[in-house]
């Protein structure tokens, strides 16, 4: 089953962010399951992408997933809200 990684990445430093990331994307693979790790895939992009294009990767990414994990700061995220809308909207497991 493959998972999608959602939560906060604006506004946080880099290491921050990337460490969460990283924690959720080893719990989950030691539990079984395929992690899909947007911070890692987004992190290869250019550096003039825009936040939407940001954003439209991501979505497309959550697109491949039979689920999505949300990390204890998803809340504060817009993007993790829409994330999750958008996971509740396709019926996923969250």
């Amino acid at each position: 089953m493959k998972i999608y990684i959602s939560g906060k990445i604006s506004g946080l430093e880099p290491i921050e962010y990337r460490a969460k990331f990283a924690n959720a994307e080893h719990y989950l693979r030691k539990m079984g399951y395929s992690p899909l790790n947007p911070a890692a895939v987004n992190a290869r992009l250019p550096d003039d992408t825009t936040y939407e294009q940001y954003m439209a990767m991501s979505l497309l990414m959550l697109s491949f997933c039979d689920g999505i994990y949300l990390l204890d700061n998803w809340q504060d995220s817009p993007g993790s809200l829409r994330e999750k809308a958008e996971a509740e909207k396709h019926g996923l497991k969250i």
